[in-house]
């Protein structure tokens, strides 16, 4: 997997994946090579508004990597 700074949409679509399929945040850090700490604010990122049906709260990589993008497009009118 890629360890640039940004996940990638398809990196965020494995790790919707992986959560949908109820895997541990810590078991989706392993597979990513990243911090479990990224891993969280990633499900924050993308949070649905819903909860899954796991039990846990929703994610979408849609929205998180939409999300992304705003936030760096807000950065570079700020620089």
């Amino acid at each position: 997997m890629s360890k640039s700074k940004w996940l990638t949409l398809e990196e965020r679509k494995a790790i919707e994946k992986m959560y949908n399929n109820n895997s541990k945040v810590s078991e989706i850090a392993e597979v990513f090579k990243r911090n479990v700490t990224t891993i969280y604010l990633e499900l924050r990122n993308g949070y649905t508004g819903e909860m899954d049906q796991n039990g846990r709260a929703g994610y979408s990589a849609e929205i998180a990597q939409r999300r992304i993008f705003e936030l760096k497009m807000k950065r570079r009118q700020q620089a």
